[in-house]
């Protein structure tokens, strides 16, 4: 059976991330903490961009579902001598059985990586998508709320990566709401959010996208920023971040829209205190940045699971 490969959410249907998102939810709770599925299976990691949190959740939760795993840095395959993208991916397809990938380039890269049946690709954050982020985080929400449906998210700040698989996951989630607020010019590209907003159309579900905090939401469940400027990426205006400021995530801000029942924050990670959120908000009571991050290892074992196995 060919494998899957984990390119973008637009490929999922709502069934598929709901089934990765119990299976990650699994995974965080114990309930299969000593099945090695993975046992025998060979896996690539190779980060061509900084990372943290999703190389080490890839690697660890190859490890921990019994896979061998080998790491390749930015300059360690011959791409970087020359070698084409295709003739590479033939390559490791015949050593590998998933490689996760994140790349300098966008999207066709890994499209390109993918044109293979024998190796299932990852994508772990491209220029477009970071769609594994998205899956662990709306695991992540249900095992807060125990459930998704009805839940109220608020997205501040810039429209990257992890802005566009946020809002193409909720799109397909039945009565979720997504409101992005985002300064002018550095929203959602255009094709993004048509395709989120048909999508919510569909499924019943709501994605919206402003860019003037006159449409700040009230009592929402949870708020969502990441860092202003994506790990080595630059932006043409040298003043940007008076663009950006409004949409800090203070105390006060989530003081306008949290509820009486109580309102979380939920942050990708790494920030940046005092730009993007406060000390006060990433360290406060309402912040589950950090046990979000940690989610990550469990939402990496899912879709390891989801793509070389099938399930």
């Amino acid at each position: 059976m060919p494998k899957r490969h984990m390119l973008s959410i637009i490929s999922l249907a709502p069934g598929e991330i709901s089934s990765i998102i119990d299976r990650t939810m699994q995974m965080a709770s114990g309930q299969i903490a000593e099945k090695r599925s993975l046992q025998g299976k060979a896996i690539g990691i190779y980060f061509r961009k900084t990372s943290t949190r999703t190389r080490t959740s890839f690697a660890l939760g190859s490890a921990r579902l019994g896979a061998s795993v080998i790491v390749y840095g930015p300059n360690d395959l011959q791409i970087s001598s020359g070698e084409t993208v295709q003739d590479t991916a033939q390559v490791l397809a015949g050593y590998l059985d998933a490689l996760v990938l994140r790349t300098a380039e966008s999207i066709e890269e890994m499209e390109t990586f993918a044109d293979q049946n024998t190796m299932s690709i990852i994508n772990a954050m491209s220029d477009k998508e970071h769609p594994t982020q998205a899956l662990a985080d709306l695991a992540t929400l249900k095992e807060h709320f125990g459930r998704l449906d009805g839940l109220n998210i608020l997205y501040m700040g810039e429209g990257n990566s992890t802005a566009a698989g946020l809002a193409l996951a909720i799109s397909k989630m039945r009565g979720m709401r997504l409101t992005l607020l985002t300064p002018e010019g550095y929203g959602l590209p255009q094709d993004i959010l048509a395709h989120a907003q048909m999508c919510a159309g569909k499924y019943s579900a709501q994605v919206e996208q402003y860019h003037d905090l006159d449409y700040l939401p009230k009592e929402v469940d949870a708020v969502y920023t990441t860092r202003w400027q994506t790990t080595g990426g630059s932006k043409d205006d040298p003043c940007w971040k008076e663009s950006f400021r409004r949409f800090s995530v203070t105390q006060a801000l989530m003081d306008r829209v949290s509820k009486p029942s109580g309102t979380i924050f939920m942050h990708d990670l790494p920030a940046v205190r005092e730009e993007d959120v406060s000390s006060e908000v990433l360290d406060g009571p309402q912040s589950i940045a950090f046990h979000q991050a940690h989610n990550k290892l469990f939402g990496a074992m899912a879709v390891l699971e989801w793509c070389v196995l099938g399930l």
